[in-house]
């Protein structure tokens, strides 16, 4: 198959997108989010504690289930910070789950996939493959014994107690002076 000009520039441009997604966005404005990760298998929602340790064991509202999501790259990557702690969730060489004060390092960024059933598994981005995953006690998983499919790793994103959605204004319609063009298909709608 010969490529044509255009279809190989397309290709650049499409590999540059997937380079600059691997890499920290310095530059962007960072998107920070607040909610709680509820756990499918445990039942619970994930939580940080201040002795560093993760696990899904929080009920709807308590304090150390707040987290704060900030945004990696343009790209689904994240930081997951514990709102009450102030630790990040981060993942060791061993694949175990653990809190860390600075979270700049690849061990602490996920990248958030969507699943068919509209739950979220989050994989590390350090170790491919391995996923954030809780037992049904609530106890962290390593993270090399995980797999994408299993119920283990999946997760809903749920807005924390007395948070609400913030009120959406009417949509304004802007009035433009009308033209010879738009009186006509408006006046002839009208009838």
């Amino acid at each position: 198959m010969r490529l044509i000009p255009s279809r190989l520039s397309y290709l650049f441009a499409f590999q540059s997108l997937i380079d600059q997604s691997k890499v920290t966005d310095r530059v962007s404005r960072r998107l920070i989010r607040t909610y709680q990760l509820y756990s499918r298998t445990s039942g619970k929602h994930v939580q940080v504690l201040a002795n560093k340790k993760i696990n899904a064991m929080a009920e709807d509202g308590d304090a150390h289930a707040k987290l704060i999501v900030e945004t990696d790259t343009f790209g689904s990557r994240v930081r997951i910070k514990g709102a009450e702690t102030g630790f990040y969730i981060c993942m060791s060489r061993r694949g175990k789950l653990i809190g860390k004060r600075n979270g700049q390092g690849k061990d602490c960024i996920f990248t958030e996939i969507v699943l068919e059933n509209n739950y979220t598994a989050l994989q590390n981005v350090k170790y491919e493959g391995w996923y954030m995953a809780f037992t049904r006690k609530g106890r962290p998983r390593k993270g090399s014994k995980t797999r994408q499919h299993q119920r283990e790793v999946h997760f809903m994103k749920r807005l924390p107690k007395g948070h609400q959605i913030a009120e959406h204004r009417p949509f304004d319609f802007i009035n433009y002076p009308f033209n010879r063009r738009t009186k006509r298909t408006r006046n002839s709608g009208e009838r």
